[in-house]
């Protein structure tokens, strides 16, 4: 019987990845990556060329097809990272580099559209969310008043994953759970917001610039011609709606209905669960996402996770193996040293000019294991945070499922289990993103060519936990870090002044 093979598609921070996925065989086939770089500045801008997106997909997408049977290929997926900004002229050329989500140079941006449209409790009201350093909002209007010859050019707003969708099929749309995180787009009515469009330019109809909007079930088109013939492809492949990363990695972990609960352990932190109905945190903290599903995902993020731990690992020139073993050579609470990790800023709490810090360093402690240590458990004491939150709103955390560059590391899948004091356990593939792009890629085809197939099926089916992985919280540690985490938030309130 001929397969069917789907490719997932996930375009990160740091580079591209990408999978050919085997329905009938029900696993990966290929895999490949391909690094990004990033311009940074001091004054807190992260931007990259749309163009180095391109160049790493292209290689990795060549990669993982050399082994594969391209006439088999039915639909591809992406999923991107979110609320970057893609700014396109009327040509459909893009016009400076993109500005990203850990871009914190737009936070004067953010504070005027809050006051436009009446503060921030009237802003949650009215989109769902409040309008946070790393949200695209704020960049539109930062193009506007920093680089007014470049605004003039805008013809076309888009965020990653919709602009690579555009080099894939030719078309411009925009998928609703994507779209949630851009801060112009309203949650309760699923709709751009007129009135958030108008607080960032009420001179210009900012709508005329914007893609319609799409479900995620529906293609967004199919693969253009000349990428067909490069690849060896079929003519009629699909291109999914695809979605964010965080929205995408919520397929690819089977987080497609309530009561499961994600942690990402990637470049920064991202906790979330499924809903089948908007869930609104008045206190702003909880992002009021949609899913890439058909449904709603709150969540909540924090900036550092392997940005600490890499830095840090960095720091003493240690190898991955060499920095996971001086963790586990330090004791929980590492000697009393707290690391606030907030090194790009941090948007939970919303701290988006906040620095980093190390606390309680004596002639004793101040060790390079300790000091690692510190870094594992500073950025997953922020994510025990996150869950408070989700707690807060109303959300019921049970098992966690854990993916990102950080579940590789057996200690620290322990660290998470003992600090959120909840069993945690991760996917076969925990490459979620790329699992969860060709999932949904499966979905859009069967939806149009077989007839009524559900999300919760195609997880349930390809979505395998690993047994092996799975741990379970110690309550020596729990009670340990139960104590540390008091002392993360008594430091962090201290330190808010000196911060924010």
């Amino acid at each position: 019987m001929k397969d069917q093979l789907y490719i997932g598609i996930d375009s990160g921070t740091q580079g591209c990845k990408v999978i050919v996925f085997s329905r009938q065989l029900g696993r990966v086939l290929s895999e490949s990556s391909s690094p990004h770089s990033l311009i940074e500045n001091n004054r807190g801008g992260r931007e990259q060329d749309p163009q180095t997106w391109i160049t790493a997909l292209e290689s990795a997408l060549s990669e993982a097809l050399k082994s594969v049977n391209t006439k088999e290929i039915c639909a591809i997926s992406v999923s991107g990272q979110q609320h970057g900004f893609v700014p396109l002229d009327q040509d459909g050329k893009v016009i400076r580099a993109a500005k990203l989500w850990c871009d914190t140079e737009t936070v004067a941006q953010c504070h005027s559209i809050t006051k436009r449209l009446g503060g921030e409790k009237t802003t949650i009201e009215r989109i769902g969310n409040a309008v946070a350093a790393g949200f695209t909002a704020s960049k539109i209007l930062w193009l506007k008043e920093n680089e007014p010859e470049n605004y003039a050019k805008l013809a076309t707003i888009l965020l990653p994953h919709d602009y690579l969708n555009f080099w894939l099929s030719g078309e411009c749309w925009a998928e609703h759970g994507d779209a949630s995180g851009t801060a112009f787009y309203d949650v309760h009515s699923r709709k751009w917001s007129t009135e958030a469009l108008q607080a960032i330019d009420p001179d210009r109809d900012l709508s005329q610039c914007l893609p319609p909007l799409r479900e995620a079930v529906q293609p967004c088109g199919t693969i253009r011609p000349e990428l067909a013939e490069k690849f060896g492809m079929p003519q009629d492949v699909l291109i999914a709606s695809g979605g964010g990363d965080n929205m995408i990695a919520a397929i690819g972990t089977g987080n497609v209905r309530e009561g499961i609960i994600t942690a990402s352990l990637g470049t920064s932190g991202t906790i979330y669960g499924y809903s089948d109905s908007p869930v609104i945190d008045p206190q702003g903290e909880l992002a009021a996402f949609c899913s890439s599903s058909g449904g709603w995902l709150p969540l909540v993020c924090t900036m550092n996770v392997t940005v600490a731990t890499e830095l840090v690992r960095n720091l003493f020139q240690l190898s991955l193996d060499d920095f996971n073993n001086a963790v586990s050579a330090s004791e929980p609470g590492s000697g009393g040293i707290v690391l606030l990790p907030f090194f790009n800023g941090e948007r939970t709490p919303a701290l988006p000019e906040a620095t980093a810090s190390l606390h309680g360093m004596t002639t004793t402690n101040t060790t390079p294991t300790n000091i690692c240590r510190a870094a594992m458990e500073g950025v997953t004491l922020g994510l025990r945070y996150g869950v408070e939150v989700l707690e807060r709103n109303g959300m019921q955390p049970g098992e966690i499922r854990l993916v990102g560059g950080g579940a590789k590391s057996d200690i620290w899948c322990q660290m998470v289990a003992d600090i959120f004091n909840m069993e945690v356990i991760s996917p076969v593939t925990t490459e979620a993103g790329a699992l969860g792009a060709a999932l949904q890629a499966m979905w859009c085809y069967c939806n149009a060519h077989e007839g009524d197939v559900t999300i919760n099926n195609i997880c349930d089916s390809y979505v395998i936990l690993d047994p092996n992985s799975r741990k379970v919280p110690d309550l020596s540690r729990t009670t340990v870090y139960g104590a540390q985490y008091e002392k993360y938030l008594r430091l962090e309130q201290q330190l808010r002044p000196l911060t924010s």
